[in-house]
């Protein structure tokens, strides 16, 4: 029998980090061990999640000492469930809960082909934290897309997620291959972290799972979008939203990094100047971004969460 880990993040979200966990207790059709990770990134709160179980599924609290980022904090619960016999390791955000088929539909996708790596669900808005709410019928939230695939926008170095704020009508039905998994919710096979490495701790908060994508790509292994696999995402906005001092920081010195390493050299040219444009123009953190880059400060860099 297959074991799948599943790795959750817990910063000071202990509420969503709970009610993750406890719609893992409808899961249908459990044909495989199945593993509750979570890592507390070093919470200023008190995290008293505890190690045990729900609905028979074992939970493992690991707590760091401090915050190691997403990318950080995942590796640690990677290396946990590679320590423990994982066939497939999926990372998950505290603040989804999960449809009850979605794991086994992920696993049968997976599991058709060798050549396949990862595989991401369909993933919509929960309802009520829609980006424009204002713009839906009532029986449509609950049904808008947050993430149906993903790709990468390569003249500009950003990566776009398929069908965002669109109403799901059937649009997004096939399984297909697609160029970027999200960090949200990927499962990935125990020999692509064995063959490709684990998320970049450079990056330490955004980019990391682009970079993986990339990896994962260039070493032959291939990426399903499965839609018959929902899970719903509260997007509440922890990371403070587009234009947050947080987002300004490591969007823009990451990206900086991602293309460096990635892109074609147009692109390149264009992002030293666009970078030369916010340290003269900017806001605070874009010029601190950029400016770590330039100096190497990479990791948790400059900014204090």
């Amino acid at each position: 029998m297959k074991s799948v880990f599943v790795s959750i993040l817990n910063f000071n979200g202990k509420k969503n980090t709970l009610e993750c966990l406890a719609s893992f207790k409808d899961l249908k059709n459990r044909n495989f061990n199945l593993t509750l990770i979570v890592v507390d990134n070093g919470s200023k709160e008190t995290c008293d999640i505890k190690s045990g179980f729900v609905a028979n599924i074992p939970i493992v609290v690991i707590k760091n000492e401090k915050n190691l980022g997403f990318s950080g904090g995942h590796n640690v619960g990677i290396r946990y469930a590679l320590d423990n016999g994982a066939d497939y390791i999926l990372t998950l955000n505290n603040d989804t809960y999960v449809d009850r088929n979605f794991l086994d539909e992920l696993l049968r996708v997976i599991e058709k082909d060798e050549n396949i790596g990862i595989v991401v669900p369909k993933i919509y808005f929960a309802s009520g934290f829609e980006f424009h709410k204002e713009r839906y019928e009532k029986n449509e939230l609950g049904k808008v897309f947050w993430y149906a695939g993903g790709e990468m926008d390569w003249s500009n170095i950003i990566g776009h997620h398929k069908g965002v704020d669109e109403v799901d009508h059937g649009q997004y039905n096939k399984a297909e291959e697609t160029e970027l998994a999200t960090g949200c919710c990927m499962m990935v096979k125990k020999e692509v972290f064995e063959k490709v490495g684990k998320f970049d701790e450079k990056y330490f908060l955004y980019y990391e799972d682009s970079d993986l994508s990339i990896r994962c790509r260039r070493k032959g292994f291939r990426i399903f979008y499965v839609p018959k696999s929902v899970i719903f995402h509260k997007n509440a906005g922890s990371a403070g939203g587009s234009g947050s001092k947080l987002q300004d920081y490591y969007i823009t010195r990451n990206r900086l990094v991602f293309g460096r390493k990635y892109a074609p050299m147009r692109a390149k040219i264009a992002l030293f100047k666009e970078s030369l444009n916010f340290l003269i123009n900017g806001r605070y953190w874009q010029k601190r971004g950029v400016l770590d880059f330039c100096l190497g400060r990479l990791g948790k860099g400059s900014f204090e969460i």
